[in-house]
């Protein structure tokens, strides 16, 4: 059995979020469309983010407009946004949904038609635009993968699009952002790890490969979800909750 695994370039640790300036102008960005979800907004993070871009000389525009499950009307309204402000590069910042609607977004600012047509695999043809991604929450993992789950408000189901198009170019990982989730957000997010890395440990998929890190990510998160759910500021167990994350979700998820 041949497997291939890809991932994004990963900048891993505490403070990383102020690089994101950097990575922006590393990738030729000059105008940034930021995809957050509307909670961040009562957080610091978006601030850093903006703040960090400017003193690089970079443009943006904010959207967030989006709900916990993204709907394919609030990923057009994105792209009619992106295009209306000629931005040229997109970063998600925020949850999973939030990471991807700003995929979404990258998708159509540079293919024709509705997100419908590229539900699936590998129906992107035209090449996207940088996407860099700032997970606040550590569970999802959709900062690293391949995946954009996105609902047809129509037929109200779940859309798959499946692309490694999708794949971010940079991944900023800053454990400190998990520090202003609830405990409740914490726990059930922590529980999303642990079912991706049972996931891939069971996996008729599995491979010696990604037994390690699913068998990593599991020992993790029995060690230190309860102690990250009880402090919003135990550095550490903030800390191995997003590498148990990043291990288990750039393997598992990114298989098909």
């Amino acid at each position: 059995m041949i497997n291939k695994f890809v991932m994004p370039e990963v900048i891993f640790g505490n403070g990383s979020i102020r690089q994101v300036g950097e990575c922006c102008l590393r990738l030729g960005a000059k105008k940034l469309f930021i995809v957050c979800d509307p909670d961040i907004l009562n957080e610091v993070w978006l601030e850093m983010v903006i703040n960090n871009c400017l003193e690089s000389g970079l443009e943006y525009v904010v959207f967030t407009d989006l709900t916990i499950n993204p709907k394919d009307t609030e990923v057009e309204n994105g792209r009619k946004m992106y295009i209306q402000h000629q931005c040229d590069a997109v970063i998600g910042l925020g949850g999973g949904s939030a990471i991807d609607v700003a995929k979404a977004v990258a998708l159509l600012s540079t293919n024709e038609g509705t997100i419908h047509l590229y539900e699936g695999i590998d129906k992107i043809t035209a090449a996207l635009p940088p996407q860099i991604m700032i997970p606040t929450t550590a569970g999802s993992g959709s900062e690293v993968s391949q995946f954009s789950i996105i609902i047809d408000s129509i037929r109200k189901k779940k859309m798959t699009i499946v692309s490694k198009s999708l794949i971010p170019d940079i991944a900023i990982i800053d454990p400190q952002t998990l520090s202003t989730k609830s405990p409740q957000l914490t726990a059930a997010s922590g529980l999303d790890v642990l079912t991706h890395a049972i996931e891939a440990y069971v996996s008729v998929a599995a491979t010696p490969l990604t037994d390690v890190h699913a068998q990593n990510a599991i020992s993790l998160v029995a060690h230190y979800l309860r102690p990250s759910v009880a402090s919003r500021l135990n550095v550490e167990a903030k800390a191995k909750m997003a590498i148990a994350s990043l291990q288990v979700d750039w393997l598992f998820p990114m298989r098909y």
